[in-house]
């Protein structure tokens, strides 16, 4: 007896111009891992690989030879052990794969819970609400403004904003917008700009959006740069590191970034991060240094979104999450995720992957 696997690939479409700092998506691509017991086939785990590209260190022409490979290999486990589950994946999954070992973490997690999308038996699948972030996606005036009217009106009480893609003035007057019209609801304001500021201009502006009483800044500059440390004392806004975490898999080494740079926050996205083995190493690691935390999605679908949202439902919250990713998609999978109020929760409507073939 051995365990099987299949992969699927599946492009998903957006409902509109989701722009970044970094460039105009028009889809998004994710390969999805099955896993069975050969004795029993009808019993499935399923996990979602779903790199970013440009972003994710293991996004290139081999991923998909990668979760082939993988795949392959995974009959070299006898059973879904509980026991040994983190040592199986260890030897399955190089640490340079992160969205790789997510998928593979997802899909062994799942069917050692009977294959119900449930992969960690806690209070969210039973219907405790996570709050989260409401994302606001660049776009011209009109179209910022309007995401934003509608967030607030859906009851989301901290919203997140893409800032250094568009003219830095227009960014300022939508920001102004928010806190003039919306000044009596107590909104919180996360800002992203993906590494966008220039170092000599970096500081100014961080003291401009100071100004409307910002939360935090998530990776100003872009990672690896030496000014992150006087950065990170100097900014009049908290700064948040999320690209500045890719690529560090060691213990060792994301101790030594988080002691030497001492951000705010850090954002973890197990696909980029490490899987959920490596997003709770950087939350312990976080936690020892007083360090505050959320954990975000990476545009995954429905079964990589409730993956993480079951992840994070492990953790005592007491700040938004990023989770409200759900609907981005033209031919996402219906599931029981649900969004209200600026909150998400697992609700009993059933799941449907009859599309995932």
């Amino acid at each position: 007896m051995s365990l099987q696997a299949s992969v699927t690939k599946r492009v998903f479409q957006f409902n509109f111009k989701a722009r970044t700092s970094r460039g105009l998506m028009k889809d998004k691509t994710s390969w999805f891992i099955k896993v069975w017991e050969d004795s029993n086939p009808t019993i499935l785990g399923i996990g979602e690989c779903g790199p970013l590209p440009g972003l994710s260190i293991d996004a290139g022409p081999g991923f998909e030879d990668h979760v082939n490979e993988i795949a392959g290999n995974i009959n070299q486990i006898k059973r879904v052990n509980p026991l040994t589950l983190q040592q199986d994946i260890d030897s399955l999954v190089p640490k340079d794969l992160p969205a790789i070992r997510f998928g593979v973490e997802t899909a062994l997690l799942d069917l050692s819970n009977g294959g119900n999308r449930v992969i960690y038996d806690n209070t969210f699948i039973k219907g405790k609400k996570i709050p989260i972030n409401g994302l606001i996606w660049m776009g011209d005036m009109d179209f910022m403004m309007n995401q934003i009217n509608q967030k607030i009106a859906e009851g989301f009480k901290c919203i997140k904003l893409k800032v250094g893609g568009l003219d830095f003035d227009r960014e300022c007057d939508t920001l102004q917008y928010i806190r003039k019209r919306y000044f009596r609801d107590d909104i919180t304001i996360r800002l992203d700009a993906n590494g966008a500021f220039k170092i000599d201009d970096v500081l100014y502006r961080i003291e401009q959006l100071a100004k409307y009483k910002v939360q935090s800044i998530e990776q100003p500059i872009k990672p690896g740069q030496a000014e992150m440390e006087e950065l990170c004392r100097k900014s009049q806004i908290p700064i948040a590191f999320d690209e500045e975490l890719i690529g560090k898999n060691m213990i060792g080494e994301k101790k030594e970034l988080l002691e030497r740079l001492k951000p705010q926050f850090i954002i973890l996205k197990p696909t980029l991060h490490g899987g959920f083995s490596g997003c709770k190493e950087w939350i312990e690691l976080a936690e020892m240094n007083s360090i505050g935390w959320w954990i975000t999605s990476a545009l995954e679908s429905s079964i990589g979104l409730n993956a993480i949202c079951q992840f994070t439902s492990n953790y005592s919250i007491t700040l938004h999450q990023g989770l409200g990713t759900g609907s981005i998609y033209s031919n996402n999978f219906p599931s029981p995720l649900k969004v209200e109020q600026g909150n998400i929760f697992y609700s009993p409507d059933p799941w449907d992957l009859s599309t995932l073939d």
